[in-house]
């Protein structure tokens, strides 16, 4: 039994770990504005239901330009994508 609750506990945590991105600490005074961002995205082609900072990154919910549900997680500063997952 305690083995079995050791390995479900172990589970859990993979997946917690998995779900957030590691994004790069910048100074806020470094970070891409908000709205700058936003509009960037957009002109690549992303409809953006939900934009939010997450920690050190920027993470958005939508549509990329193909209407496949994306959620990626941004650098603040470059913008460069730290994780994606597209259906």
């Amino acid at each position: 039994m305690f083995k079995l609750m050791v390995l479900l506990a172990a589970v859990a945590a993979s997946n917690a770990a998995f779900a957030k991105a590691d994004c790069t600490a910048h100074p806020k005074s470094e970070w891409i504005k908000e709205s700058d961002a936003r509009a960037q995205l957009e002109a690549q082609g992303y409809k953006i239901k939900k934009f939010k900072v997450d920690g050190n990154c920027y993470e958005i919910y939508g549509h990329n330009k193909d209407g496949k549900k994306v959620e990626i997680y941004y650098d603040t500063k470059t913008l460069a994508v730290v994780k994606s997952e597209i259906e």
